[in-house]
């Protein structure tokens, strides 16, 4: 399978090279000495998962489970109804019935309500400093330490979202899922901090720190864990060094996706310096365009890693192999997962997602900065992305 993936993928490039070409050359003589994108000019979007063998699988309780989850998330109040609505139409529940398509109905409860506490977090995140950040921190993993003790009155309201998400969740959740899903999630929060740190700081990383700081902010690692919420895998197995090549390498594929589908909409509010794109234009001293077939070649080579690492894994024998196995399918499913929801929500190009995934080409939109954005922002939460951005 490794031989058929990757045997035509020079082919493939060089035919996606040569018809960017054209663009690439009008590109170079459109760069301005401050190198920043142009509003209006056609940025490429590559397809990255054209060889990947793992096939688009929703959760058959996914009707059921994302209406209970997402009346959950409103009952907080935690957004304005504007700001709830786009949350709505983002369907990150969508996201977690595609990324674990065995769940039982309970687990996959509790996965809807985790993505929906992700993207809860970083709509506040977003737009709060560093110290706010770590506030916002320390109450969550509080929450998830002690989901039985009641928060306190007055607290900002995240606190008792985490709480209510693990009360339910402990309850059919291995000792060993539960155990990793704390310790990630704190080493993920710890790394917003730092993401809210670079982002006051206007810190454009290289791309090997970046890389460091991004497989935590993106979230794949607590994700993994609830890969094992029906799962006993020891500490042992679960530490191997093909077991660690494999989920960096998908959550490295993950963070990818997300960046450069994200990019256009985070450079349009001046939020785009935690982002791939930005970063290789920076480093390598290229436009958008040629970032993103620096993207599509990394791509490449990563997934070349995860079969590697999948051909090596050992054997421990019986009930741990077949453990392993139902693991190692979810971690090169999420990849498959993330990157199909991403053109099927409507959070980073409205209703338009499908057609941007056929035609690959959007226009880049007007770009403001981040103070400017703050300023017209009325609230907190993601806005609505309309038909005429794209």
């Amino acid at each position: 399978m490794v031989t058929f993936v990757f045997n035509t993928l020079p082919t493939w490039i060089a035919h996606l090279v040569s018809g960017l070409g054209a663009q690439l050359t009008m590109d170079q003589r459109n760069r301005v000495a401050s190198d920043r994108p142009i509003a209006g000019r056609k940025i490429f979007i590559p397809d990255v998962l054209a060889r990947w063998p793992f096939p688009r699988r929703p959760n058959q309780h996914y009707s059921k489970v994302s209406a209970e989850s997402s009346a959950w998330l409103e009952s907080f109040k935690a957004f304005s109804p504007k700001a709830q609505q786009a949350f709505d139409r983002c369907d990150f529940n969508l996201l977690a019935c595609l990324a674990y398509p065995i769940a039982s109905e309970e687990h996959a409860r509790s996965v809807c309500d985790v993505m929906n506490l992700f993207f809860f977090v970083d709509e506040y995140s977003d737009v709060s400093e560093e110290g706010e950040v770590r506030q916002q921190k320390d109450v969550i993993m509080d929450a998830l330490r002690h989901p039985y003790k009641p928060r306190p009155k007055g607290e900002w309201v995240g606190g008792e979202v985490a709480r209510q998400f693990w009360e339910r969740t402990v309850c059919n959740a291995s000792s060993q899922s539960q155990k990793r899903f704390i310790a990630r999630f704190d080493e993920y929060l710890d790394d917003v901090v730092q993401q809210a740190i670079d982002r006051s700081g206007h810190h454009i990383r290289d791309i090997q720190s970046y890389f460091d700081v991004r497989r935590k902010t993106i979230g794949a690692w607590p994700s993994f864990a609830l890969l094992e919420l029906g799962l006993d895998i020891p500490d042992e197995v679960i530490s191997h060094p093909t077991f660690e090549d494999m989920a960096v390498a998908s959550t490295d594929m993950i963070a990818l996706t997300n960046d450069i589908v994200s990019y256009n909409r985070e450079q349009a509010r001046g939020d785009d310096g935690h982002n791939i794109v930005t970063i290789v234009m920076h480093e390598l001293d290229t436009d958008v365009n040629g970032a993103m077939l620096w993207v599509m070649d990394h791509h490449t080579k990563i997934e070349k890693k995860y079969f590697e690492a999948e051909a090596a894994i050992p054997k421990w024998g019986e009930p741990i192999d077949s453990q392993v196995r139902e693991y190692c399918n979810g971690l090169g499913n999420w990849v498959r997962a993330n990157y199909d929801w991403h053109f099927e929500s409507e959070r980073y190009f409205g209703t338009n997602g499908v057609e941007v995934q056929r035609r690959r080409w959007i226009s880049l939109m007007g770009r403001k900065s981040r103070k400017d954005h703050l300023k017209g922002c009325e609230e907190i939460g993601p806005a609505l992305v309309g038909v005429t951005d794209y």
